[in-house]
């Protein structure tokens, strides 16, 4: 159930997470953009070949691509495939800052609720960024 679209970057699914697959693939390509997992210009799998991959519906996988691509992070081009986009997405500074703060505080409630300390989030979330992502 993996498709590699960048030679660091695989796609896969939690069945038992309780998050919609559609929402999966979208966090995925969101997080490995900021990991520079994907880069600018990275080609994505094809609806087809990452539906038969994640053996999901097809439908499943336009959904993600299609919001992926109103937020401005995808592009596709006919014929060609579909592309981490190579425009900038401007945010007002105020506004990226109250994102991040949200994030933040989510990540911090979750971790507490499964019982990690800030201590374990915080060498988790450096982890990430010095070592490659590690899959299930």
């Amino acid at each position: 159930m993996r498709y590699s679209a960048a030679p660091s970057f695989r796609f896969y699914l939690d069945l038992h997470s309780g998050t919609p697959a559609y929402r999966q693939i979208i966090d995925q390509v969101r997080g490995a953009i900021a990991l520079s997992a994907l880069r600018t210009g990275d080609q994505l799998p094809t609806v087809r070949q990452l539906a038969v991959d994640l053996a999901i519906n097809p439908n499943t996988v336009v959904r993600a691509y299609r919001e992926l691509e109103l937020g401005g992070l995808i592009e596709t081009q006919q014929g060609t495939g579909t592309f981490v986009s190579t425009r900038k997405i401007p945010r007002a500074e105020a506004e990226r800052e109250r994102q991040l703060a949200e994030i933040a505080a989510d990540a911090v409630a979750r971790a507490g609720a499964a019982g990690f300390t800030m201590e374990e989030l915080m060498k988790r979330l450096q982890s990430m960024v010095t070592e490659p992502p590690r899959r299930r």
